[in-house]
């Protein structure tokens, strides 16, 4: 069975040298076509280009048969033009072998561009392949050069209309997904921390843990977007993400709930890379800066939306239920349910939307590209008033394509079919980001890599630290309103109301009764209590240090344990203890506070997002990227007046409102600086990379919180102004058509 399987391939092999060889001779008569291309609105008329190796659409020289626009007539007379690999199953080269192989080639196995040359020794096979991939490489070059000239034109005569819009809102939804998920977690983990009894290390791993899923998840559907399309990996990515958000809002316990939510990170970390490669090859020149900036603004809106279901949802303990102990449904669940809601709506839209036609040409599908394109065409048409207009081009420069083979005999196992095309798409994966590390394209990813990541370290550092220090001024200024009481006596007095940030050194209570109560920010040190009774108290950063309880009785309370440090109990009880960790009752106020700081900070990037979008095409991206940088870095320095909480809440709106722009004019640089068949996929490893710098960043940050605000100012303005400096570095792209 070996040996004729090896029979069959050097069959195969021998056969499809002998027709290339047929095919070049003939091609050699027929002669050359003249590489052409004539304005499109003035006389609509393109001359085939031609390869010497890859005639797709041969027409006779000196005719119009090879053109791309042509008349019907002459476009139902062409018999080639009209087909593609995925209607017909395979490629003109393939139809010897049809249905035999499909995937990646083997080793020994690639196509020779002279026939038979190279079978001779293992030495010179291998010099002729490496000559054939080189020369393969030029000419897709060239193809892929060619197509986006062409597509450039064809845009231009579909306008931007109706569709361009439709697709503008759909996506902003997987986008608005991106920004809600960034505040769920903040949200609830104030309340969260208490419902699952989580200690200090399990909360700060529960506020890294979707950055580190968004950081893999770039990294993974951004490469894949550049192999499956646009719309299928973000359907995908976008459904996980709604999956496991909907289970987080349901599970129980902490790890579940940890993994679900880094499950759910990955999902989501998808759609920045591929909504805007997938946007940008929609839009022409004149309009790309603007409306990709336009699109930044459901980012926005992401967080406006988490802000104002938090401060709607989460205090309101009512909404809550349970079953028994063992489970509970608490008010902060709802609101991860209902931050759920943009990615399912986003999901369900998209399913309303066609793939990139430029992903479909880089592809080699001609067909489905030219489908595509004719319905831009057609919907802008109509709703401009004018459906008359007939979309004119009727062949479309599609890119060479490599064999792709590999052996799918029918006797191969279903496990073993799909282990072969996870690795061949493995493989296709991997060899496309090495490819952003090429000697073309390695000093625009490094210069990328480093104005990434010096923004991203300033910005998440400073938003994150920003609330941060807001919370610290907050808890100096509760704290300097705490009454002491020393060496009270206290005798026969029933307390039966709230006891709040108060501190009672070397007292004395006899039989006194607290009933019913909360206690806060309570503190009773070196103080001694004789036959008193404490019923239904619940407390919040309450604590008895140092105290003697004598003939004393607990009943329903939460003050055992963790609650009495140091103390000596004598003849005391305690009965139905309340176990467990309950949520806190008494920061309504603060959690407010958190919501509207966040909703301030959110809605105050409005005003940059307008200024760069205005600006995009008029100034180009360097100068928006490097002059928003540098404001942002002097603004830094303003941090330095804030040490009040009203007064970090205005800087914290001015920088978030500069700084901005910086980034819109990232992400748009970002997309045009790569081209098409590696764009998600270098999109996605600088979004990962961005992410490992936000977490360093909060990680820095939050370390110097209350401490000095030296450190952060100088951290956050020398990753600014080097993040400048590097911006300046880079190739303008504007007035550039998309590569």
């Amino acid at each position: 069975m070996e040996d004729g399987y090896q029979n069959k391939t050097a069959f195969i092999k021998g056969a499809k040298d002998i027709a290339k060889e047929v095919k070049r001779q003939a091609a050699k008569k027929v002669g050359r076509g003249v590489d052409k291309m004539t304005d499109e609105y003035s006389k609509r008329s393109y001359s085939r280009f031609e390869e010497d190796d890859d005639d797709d659409y041969p027409g006779v020289p000196g005719g119009q048969d090879g053109g791309y626009y042509r008349s019907d007539s002459q476009a139902a007379n062409d018999d080639e033009g009209g087909h593609s690999d995925s209607t017909e199953g395979h490629d003109e080269d393939d139809e010897i072998y049809e249905g035999e192989y499909q995937g990646i080639p083997r080793a020994g196995s690639v196509k020779t561009a002279d026939g038979l040359a190279g079978v001779g020794s293992p030495t010179g096979r291998d010099g002729q392949q490496f000559r054939d991939m080189a020369q393969f490489e030029g000419e897709r070059r060239k193809d892929q050069e060619e197509l986006a000239q062409q597509y450039e034109t064809i845009l231009q005569e579909c306008g931007h209309g109706k569709f361009q819009w439709t697709l503008y809102f759909v996506l902003g939804l997987a986008l608005m997904a991106d920004g809600v998920e960034i505040f769920v977690v903040g949200f609830v983990l104030p309340s969260a921390e208490k419902d699952m009894c989580l200690s200090e290390e399990s909360k700060g791993m529960l506020g890294l843990i979707v950055y580190l899923g968004m950081m893999v998840g770039a990294f993974l559907w951004g490469g894949m977007a550049d192999r499956i399309g646009r719309r299928q990996s973000l359907l995908i990515c976008l459904s996980i993400n709604s999956v496991f958000s909907f289970f987080s809002s349901f599970v129980q316990g902490y790890s579940t709930f940890l993994f679900c939510r880094l499950l759910s990170g990955v999902g989501i970390g998808g759609s920045i890379p591929i909504v805007f490669s997938y946007y940008s090859e929609f839009l022409a020149q004149e309009k790309r800066g603007e409306h990709l900036s336009w699109l930044c603004m459901f980012w926005m809106i992401g967080g406006i939306y988490a802000s104002a279901m938090a401060w709607a949802i989460i205090p309101h303990y009512g909404w809550s239920f349970q079953m028994g102990s063992a489970y509970q449904f608490h008010s902060w669940r709802v609101f991860v349910l209902v931050c759920a809601f943009p990615s399912v709506a986003a999901i369900a839209s998209l399913t309303t939307m066609p793939e990139s036609p430029r992903f479909y040409l880089e592809n080699g599908k001609h067909d489905e590209g030219w489908m595509i394109l004719k319905q831009v065409h057609d919907t802008n048409m109509r709703a401009k008033g004018h459906p008359e207009k007939v979309f004119s081009v009727t062949t479309i420069k599609t890119v060479k394509q490599m064999d792709e083979l590999v052996d799918m005999g029918g006797d191969m196992s279903t496990l073993r079919r799909y282990k072969l095309k996870l690795t061949s798409l493995f493989q296709q994966v991997r060899s496309n980001f090495l490819a952003i590390f090429n000697p073309e394209y390695r000093r625009t990813t490094f210069m990328m890599m480093a104005v990434w990541f010096t923004m991203s370290f300033s910005y998440y550092g400073l938003t994150v630290w920003f609330p941060d220090m807001i919370k610290y001024i907050q808890k100096q200024e509760y704290a300097s309103r705490t009454k002491v009481f020393t060496k009270e006596r206290v005798e026969h007095v029933t307390f039966n109301f709230t006891l709040e940030n108060q501190v009672h050194r070397q007292g004395q209570y006899f039989n006194d009764k607290f009933i019913n109560l909360k206690m806060k920010s309570m503190v009773f040190e070196d103080s001694v209590f004789e036959e008193c009774y404490f019923e239904d108290i619940t407390s919040s950063r309450s604590f008895f240090r140092n105290c003697t309880f004598i003939a004393t009785l607990f009943y329903n309370t939460d003050l055992f344990q963790n609650r009495i440090i140091n103390s000596r109990l004598i003849n005391s009880t305690f009965l139905h203890n309340k176990e467990g960790c309950l949520l806190d009752f008494t920061d309504d106020n603060n959690a407010y506070m958190i919501y509207f700081v966040s909703f301030l900070g959110t809605l105050a990037v409005l005003p940059g997002n307008i200024v760069s979008a205005l600006l995009m095409d008029k100034i180009g991206r360097l100068r928006m990227l490097a002059g928003s940088s540098v404001i942002s870095c002097v603004s830094c320095f303003f941090l330095s007046f804030g040490s009040t909480e009203s007064g970090m809440i205005a800087l914290l709106c001015l920088f978030g409102g500069i700084s901005i722009a910086s980034w819109n004019a990232l992400d748009v640089l970002t997309v045009e600086l790569y081209p098409s068949d590696k764009r998600t996929t270098a999109f996605g490893f600088l979004n990962a990379l961005c992410k490992l710098a936000a977490v360093l960043g909060i990680s820095i940050f939050q370390s110097f919180v209350g401490i000095t605000k030296a450190v952060p100012i100088l951290f956050a303005a020398g990753a600014l102004a080097a993040g400048s400096f590097l911006a300046l570095k880079l190739p303008e792209t504007r007035g550039q058509v998309l590569q």
